[in-house]
């Protein structure tokens, strides 16, 4: 899908060169609506397009967007106002398995997963909080604006916040457990998130495996993170492998050489884009990819997104992106990284201007040297379903709460939301 921004279509002195960057358009392509209609219509015959807008239409806009109704039809979305990071279906969608098969295969999958990496990967399953004293700092703040669930507690009189993220919590537990080093503990991760804008990848509610293990001060390097990807993607492919034996109708190839590429070497190959559009970009091109170093400025001054300061360290983390063909856009399935020594939380806390942190007991106990060393991340369930099981909203894979929109938008597609 090529996503466009309506504000660069209002007028023609700014729509015609913004339309040769996004749609790769030819020199000899004319500077007008019937070229436009034409190029739609030709070799990019099975292109889908998104185009965004945000208040009033111009009336050059209004003449471009009707010829690209009529020349893509099904294959345009057009989201406004409210619904501009909202969901769409791709135009003719039809899912690869109904819904009996796709709740053995989510089955299947999970089971699958889990064995192959515990094993892959030498980690252990451990029981997990749903929520977590919000006093002692082991709730992850994400990107530092996100509210958690807290509720008050009878008994106690205290209160208790739902986990975004059990980043800390399991590296606090490796040390209480007594794990050694080259072993590591995995567990289901549940979570709320209220404030996330739902779209066709994200919910208000939050699957993942969560995994973590202790490491060697040697182990800190990026050749050790990088190594630890392939475990990861191979064990990713192993399961698809395994269930596209058992349901044929699946069709997603995955590529299992990753390619791997620094935040600030895409922005150096694609200055003009946002973050996202050149992950959308890179991926095009390499359809397995590890964006690593994510959270620190670039040289630009802008971060490539968002990253808590005590967790990953910001030279040594990544992201595993797949293309995703349906989509036809990145699609993330884990974040994770080598975790901060005490050096690296120092110097983070102090970059993201939250050196009050030092205080809590979490950060006390890492800044004095009391927690092991680890890498860890997260794997998303729901995301692996989509992707495996070629589904084109995260809401054929989970239950969850869903707003009006997305609600009328699966509906008119004819998408079974769980």
């Amino acid at each position: 899908m090529i996503e466009l921004d309506g504000a660069k279509l209002r007028a023609k002195e700014e729509a015609y060169p913004y339309l040769r960057e996004k749609l790769g358009l030819p020199d000899w392509f004319g500077n007008n609506l019937d070229a436009l209609y034409d190029m739609l219509t030709g070799e990019n015959l099975k292109e889908t397009y998104l185009i965004r807008l945000e208040g009033e239409n111009t009336a050059f806009q209004e003449r471009m967007l009707r010829v690209f109704r009529d020349a893509c039809g099904g294959r345009l979305t057009i989201a406004k106002g409210s619904d501009m990071a909202k969901s769409w279906i791709p135009a003719g969608y039809k899912a690869s398995l109904g819904l009996y098969d796709t709740q053995a295969a989510i089955g299947q999958l999970k089971r699958i997963f889990e064995d192959t990496l515990a094993v892959a990967m030498n980690l252990k399953r451990v029981s997990a909080p749903l929520f977590v004293d919000p006093d002692t700092g082991l709730n992850d703040d994400l990107n530092g604006v996100e509210r958690p669930v807290s509720f008050d507690i009878k008994e106690t009189g205290t209160h208790g916040a739902v986990v975004h993220s059990l980043a800390k919590w399991k590296r606090m537990a490796l040390r209480d457990y007594g794990f050694p080093v080259g072993e590591g503990l995995y567990t289901d991760m549940n979570a709320i998130r209220r404030d996330e804008e739902m779209d066709n990848l994200h919910s208000i509610y939050v699957d993942q495996w969560d995994w973590e293990k202790v490491i060697t001060a040697e182990d800190r390097t990026m050749d050790y993170l990088k190594e630890t990807v392939r475990v990861i993607v191979g064990a990713i492919c192993l399961t698809n492998d395994a269930l596209r034996a058992r349901f044929p109708a699946l069709n997603w190839l995955p590529d299992r050489n990753v390619s791997f590429v620094t935040t600030q070497e895409l922005e150096d190959m694609y200055p003009t884009l946002t973050p996202k559009q050149r992950e959308d970009a890179y991926t095009r091109e390499h359809t397995t990819t590890c964006i690593l170093q994510i959270g620190g400025k670039l040289r630009s001054g802008e971060r490539h997104d968002g990253r808590a300061p005590d967790y990953d360290d910001w030279t040594l983390n990544a992201d595993i992106v797949f293309y995703n063909p349906l989509l036809k856009r990145a699609f993330e399935v884990s974040s994770m990284g080598i975790r901060v020594d005490p050096a690296a939380m120092d110097r983070q806390l102090r970059e993201a201007g939250c050196d009050a942190r030092r205080s809590l007991p979490f950060h006390r106990q890492l800044l004095a040297g009391e927690l092991p060393l680890t890498i860890g991340g997260g794997i998303g369930q729901s995301r692996l379903c989509m992707l495996i099981l070629g589904k084109a909203h995260i809401g054929e894979v989970q239950v969850s709460l869903w707003d009006e929109y997305t609600r009328r938008v699966a509906d008119e597609a004819g998408v079974i939301l769980l």
